[in-house]
């Protein structure tokens, strides 16, 4: 037991040394990206499958509610979040299209996209980032392992560089988190 315990914080640390070091720069442009979209009242949309959905709900709540200090709420919404949307899309238009439609749906030109996949090969978040770039909206894409199918369809790609999902999910939140905390220091909130 002590040895799975070892090895996870071990396994953690490099992953965690290797993700500031390859995309530290790029973490600072999504953050200066969506304030510049939030200073414009612009949409910050997030979405993802499974545990990429609940950080995109977690995310996105840290926007609206607060994040380190009490302020305004900021306008950001999970498209992982409204189960009836999610049943309707899914049941009418198949799962694949569960976040494009969403995405043409409520988003506009100027709003911002955040797209949240492990493996980067999710074909709903593939057809979300294709859409919103239809549309005129900028996409930000969180990923892992080698980026997937995602790699490339995004402005900015976020592609931690590990083959566990689980250390994957563990920096796309702290990633989060910092574009949270950059957020509300660069807006002055």
């Amino acid at each position: 037991m002590n040895k799975i315990i070892k090895l996870n914080f071990n396994d953690h640390r490099k992953v965690l040394i290797e993700t500031f070091s390859k995309l530290e720069d790029k973490i600072f442009s999504v953050a200066d990206l969506v304030s510049r979209a939030l200073k414009n009242k612009n949409l910050i949309m997030w979405c993802g499958n499974g545990g990429s959905a609940s950080d995109s709900m977690h995310l996105s709540a840290e926007l609206v509610g607060r994040f380190n200090k009490n302020r305004k709420a900021l306008n950001s919404i999970s498209l992982s979040s409204n189960a009836s949307t999610l049943t309707c899309i899914s049941n009418d238009f198949g799962y694949k299209n569960v976040f494009s439609r969403q995405v043409k749906g409520l988003g506009k030109k100027g709003d911002i996209l955040i797209a949240i996949s492990t493996s980067g090969n999710s074909e709903n978040i593939v057809r979300a980032l294709v859409q919103a770039k239809k549309i005129g909206i900028k996409t930000i894409a969180l990923l892992g392992k080698n980026g997937g199918k995602c790699k490339g369809l995004a402005q900015i790609d976020l592609v931690v560089p590990s083959q566990s999902t689980a250390r994957i999910q563990e920096m796309h939140i702290l990633i989060g988190h910092t574009i949270c905390e950059l957020i509300e220091k660069r807006l002055k909130l």
